[in-house]
């Protein structure tokens, strides 16, 4: 089963990115029944050539992978925390390329909300198995994670990427370092790392 991951670039002041060191740690392991990839996405919005969109579009026409997840970092969260819907809605900060959106749709004129079809609540019972905190979520924000996600489930639901089976995005708490200059719960690294690994190694059976 080919996997890709994606994690995006620091933002927001910080120099670190827990999404993406936790998405290149685990694609550097050995995955018996997975081939796993790993690709960096700018915090940039839109769909434009150099967008977090682009990035993960010609990720997913190279490697054409089976199953993609996505990982975000959230200075709020707590748990590591499964989405589950992904709105057609862009509101939110600056991005790295000094744009902000507001009011505005992902895809025009596409549906309201996509679910995602990974088997979250599987992956969240093999997170917490390995005494990691883990949530399901109904909102993934209106910044760059949720339009990742939705157009990531776009595409594959329009059949843009018809072999893409299972895809979803998953928030991971800040690092501790990171709380310590700005606040808020924090988890460290190896930590989310052991409860994400249980989570993608779940998905090696049937994803029924």
């Amino acid at each position: 089963m080919q996997l890709l991951m994606t994690g995006f670039e620091p933002f927001g002041g910080s120099d670190v990115n827990p999404s993406a060191l936790l998405a290149a740690h685990l694609a550097r392991e050995q995955w018996p029944g997975m081939s796993v990839a790993f690709r960096l996405l700018p915090v940039v919005t839109g769909s434009e050539s150099g967008s977090a969109r682009a990035v993960l579009a010609d990720a997913i026409a190279d490697l054409r992978p089976e199953v993609v997840v996505c990982f975000g970092e959230s200075a709020r969260a707590t748990h590591i925390t499964f989405e589950r819907v992904a709105v057609n809605l862009r509101d939110g900060p600056v991005d790295n390329a000094g744009v902000r959106c507001t009011d505005l749709p992902v895809e025009e004129g596409g549906p309201t909300a996509h679910f995602v079809t990974l088997p979250v609540r599987r992956m969240a019972d093999a997170c917490e198995g390995e005494g990691v905190p883990a949530a399901l979520s109904m909102s993934a924000g209106t910044f760059l994670c949720n339009e990742v996600l939705y157009a990531l489930l776009s595409g594959a639901a329009i059949g843009r990427w018809g072999f893409v089976r299972a895809a979803g995005f998953i928030h991971v708490p800040q690092l501790p370092e990171q709380a310590r200059a700005r606040g808020g719960p924090s988890m460290p690294l190896d930590h989310v790392v052991r409860g994400v690994r249980a989570s993608v190694f779940s998905l090696v059976p049937p994803l029924g």
